[in-house]
Parts: structure tokens; C-alpha cells; sequence
């Protein structure tokens, strides 16, 4: 299991083309953003901080019951506190999915869900806003936005509260009863 270290650092490759974390120990983890996802401070070395840990340890938690490998809950985790820290700031896209309705009030780490025409995906809250909040896919099948779009697994975009519905009911473990 991945535990965070004060040894780790973040910094952008150019040979790569991502922003990297350098997990010590001849590891290096590549994120999802590219240069032009970037805000202009990822472009330095920052050590993995306090609240990076912070933030991942929240995300882990989250996501522990997704029908995920180890590995791949690893890495949405790291995905989703390189995005929160680092992603270029955005406007909701909100016209890829549907209309929910009024009301909900999404917090950091909850799952919902979005829906279109397409299909319907779960999605990770990396942070929240007034009325909008930086989501991240957790399925690993593509999201389709439309004919020609689409997001990837850990892939973010923000989107309006009205289109979201709470999806933490698929965090719980089913426990099932045999009745005889």
C-alpha cells in the first residue's frame, strides 16, 4: 500500500509532457494533467505537503469500497490531489449532463453521479464551490460527453451542482443476508 512521505515531490517533465511525482525509491508516478492543464507554480518542484496527505488520506477513504485494484485506487487518489492542487482553475461545463434539480450541496470526497444521453458515470468531488465543483471519473469505462468527446478514468471537469446526484450509497459494503 502507498503511504504519503514527506520525501515525495511534485515537478513538471518536459520529456514526458506531465506534471510527475517522484515517489523516492526509483518510483516516479505520472499524473493526467498536461502542460496546458497546468497552473504556472507546477512548472517548479513542490514537496508533497501536509495537506496533499491530508487531501489523498481523504480521497483513499472515499474511494476504499470502489470495485477497484489497490493499485488503481492508488493512483485515482493521487490523481485527484494533483488536480485539486495543481489543475488550471476552469468553467463548469455543465452542458455535457443532464438536469438533477435543486438542493444538493456536494462535499469533498463524495461520490455522485452525472448522467447524459450518452451514459451515466460516478465522479469524485475534489472541490467544492459556490455552485460549482471540480469532479473526477472513478469508473475505469470512459465517459462519454458527446459524439466525439470523452472523459477518462481520473479525468476531471467542473461542473454545476444541478446536475449531480449523491452516489455515496455506492461507497457502503453490502452485506447480504441468507434467509432460509
Amino acid at each position: 500500500m502507498l503511504k504519503p512521505s514527506d520525501k515525495w515531490t511534485w515537478y513538471y517533465s518536459d520529456g514526458e509532457g506531465y506534471l510527475m511525482l517522484d515517489l523516492d525509491e526509483d518510483m516516479v508516478f505520472r499524473t493526467n494533467l498536461s502542460r496546458n492543464l497546468l497552473v504556472d507554480c507546477a512548472f517548479e518542484r513542490h514537496p508533497f505537503s501536509v495537506d496533499d496527505a491530508s487531501d489523498y488520506q481523504t480521497y483513499k477513504e472515499q474511494i476504499a469500497y470502489l470495485p477497484l485494484s489497490e493499485p488503481r485506487k492508488a493512483e485515482l487518489g493521487l490523481y485527484c490531489v494533483a488536480a485539486k492542487r495543481f489543475h488550471k482553475p476552469v468553467q463548469p461545463k455543465s452542458w455535457f449532463f443532464d438536469y438533477q434539480g435543486y438542493g444538493y450541496e456536494p462535499q469533498m470526497g463524495d461520490v455522485v453521479s452525472l448522467t447524459n444521453g450518452y451514459n451515466q458515470g460516478h465522479f469524485i468531488v475534489l472541490e467544492v464551490g459556490e455552485n460549482a465543483s471540480l469532479v473526477a471519473l472513478v469508473d475505469l469505462e470512459s465517459f462519454s460527453l458527446n459524439g466525439s468527446k470523452s472523459l477518462e478514468f481520473g479525468q476531471v471537469i467542473k461542473v454545476m451542482h444541478d446536475r449531480m446526484t449523491c452516489a455515496n450509497h455506492i461507497l457502503v459494503p453490502q452485506t447480504i443476508a441468507l434467509v432460509g
